[in-house]
Parts: C-alpha cells; structure tokens; sequence
C-alpha cells in the first residue's frame, strides 16, 4: 500500500485526506441523526401529559430544548402558544430553519469531497501522462522503466480519486435521504402539537353525539307524514261545513222574526 502511494505521486496526499474526512464525516453523521435522536417517539406524548397536568414550567421548557431537535422545535411552539395559532407556527417555523440548518451540517463538504476527488484523480493522471511524453521527448521510447513510471502515477491517482469519490458520493445521497425524513416525522409532530394546542386535531367520541344535537336545534320539528297532514286536515273541513250551517240557521230564525 506504502508503495502505491508513493508511486502516485503528490496528488495522492488531498486524495488520503479527503478519504479521511469521508470517514469521518461519515460516522458523525451516522451519530446524530439517528431516528431515536432527532425525533424520539415518546416526545410528544410527554408533552401532551404536561399540558394536561399544567405541568409546563420554564425548567421543562428548557430540559425540552435541551433534549432533542425535536424537543427544541416543540419548546418554541410552547413558549409562544398563548399568542395565537399564527405567532405559534411561526415561531415553529423559525425554530425548525435553525435545527435543519444544524441537521445539514458536514452534508455539504461531503457532497463537495465527491465532487472533488474525481477531479484530483483526473489531475494525476494529466500530470502522469505529461511526465511519460516528456520521457518519451528526452530518451525516446527505448527506456521501458521510465514511461512505466508515468503511467502506473497516472493510473493509481485516477483509481484513487474514484475510490473516494464514489463511497462519498453514495453517503451523501443517504444522508440527505435520512434527513429528509427527519424533517417530514418533525414536521408531522409540530402540526400535531399545534392542532391540540388550538382545537382542530381534536377528535373525540361525543363529537357525533353533538352533531347531532345541533341538527336538531336547527331544525326542531320532524317533518309530517302524509297521513299525518290529511287527519289534521280533516277537522278543519268539518269546523267549515259547521260554520256554514250554523251561518245558515241563524239566518232563517233573523227571517222568521221579521216575517
């Protein structure tokens, strides 16, 4: 190994030392954005049994900031929860700009690493094969050993670069995928909070029952059925024939009187 890398020349110390900062950056990410982390799965629900209890007290707050990225976005939720729906989500909003600005880091000089290495291990080779024309200007072509040297350089810086550039190139791609869900599973959980904060994610089971209580205010008479119309309406017709008769009658009496 010592050997192939003296044999590729100067070029080879940026390639060590971006294969060194993979590394590295590789397993500090692995680190801190584990799922468990970032957004843990009992967060909310302990913050839900606080505000049931009138538990939520400045020392909470901050033992919640201090918890989780999660935690931190959900304590500024809290903080400003009595200054309406609007000043809550914008304070969420901003919160969670800082903890993503803060999830990303070491991701772009990640994806700068496998963008770079390639392009060193293109540069060897340049300088490699300009260093075998220049043997071929200076002794010819006889000596085998010479252009044998500018090439094997030419060859290992390009095998190198390749070989750093590809693993970075495949964890950057993970790690934006991971965040990306991160994200998504915060976001979930602020709007949730949000909801229950101000009544538009509350669902319970005298929700019906209550529905239907204000239908029927609204309308308090059932409506009639036709059997029901025409017996009411039958009396009615007898009260007129009766009061035409009666009508009748007290006309042939006030006649007989005057008769």
């Amino acid at each position: 190994m010592y050997e192939l890398i003296v044999a590729g020349g100067w070029l080879m110390a940026p390639i060590l030392l971006c294969s060194v900062a993979v590394v590295t950056i590789a397993v500090e990410r692995y680190w801190n954005l584990r799922r468990e982390r970032v957004v843990p799965s009992n967060l909310l629900a302990e913050v839900w049994h606080w505000l049931r209890h009138h538990e939520i007290t400045r020392q909470k707050l901050q033992e919640l900031r201090d918890s989780s990225p999660l935690g931190k976005i959900l304590a500024a939720g809290l903080s400003n929860s009595e200054h309406g729906r609007d000043v809550m989500k914008d304070c969420i909003e901003e919160a969670a700009n800082q903890v993503v600005h803060d999830l990303e880091r070491f991701l772009a000089p990640l994806g700068t690493i496998a963008a770079v290495a390639p392009l060193l291990g293109l540069l060897g080779t340049v300088i490699g094969m300009i260093k075998v024309f220049t043997a071929i200007m200076l002794e010819g072509t006889g000596n085998a050993a010479v252009l044998a040297g500018g090439i094997s350089e030419a060859l290992i810086t390009t095998a190198a670069g390749l070989a750093v550039a590809i693993p970075a190139l495949m964890l950057h791609r993970y790690f934006e995928r991971q965040l990306d869900g991160l994200v998504v599973d915060m976001e979930d959980q602020a709007i949730k909070l949000v909801g229950a904060l101000h009544g538009d994610r509350l669902f319970t089971p005298d929700q019906s029952s209550a529905d239907q209580s204000q239908t029927q205010k609204v309308n308090p008479t059932p409506q009639k059925s036709p059997q029901q119309t025409s017996q009411q309406q039958r009396p009615r017709r007898n009260n007129s024939n009766g009061g035409s008769r009666s009508e009748n009658r007290s006309s042939t009496r006030s006649a007989a009187k005057k008769s």
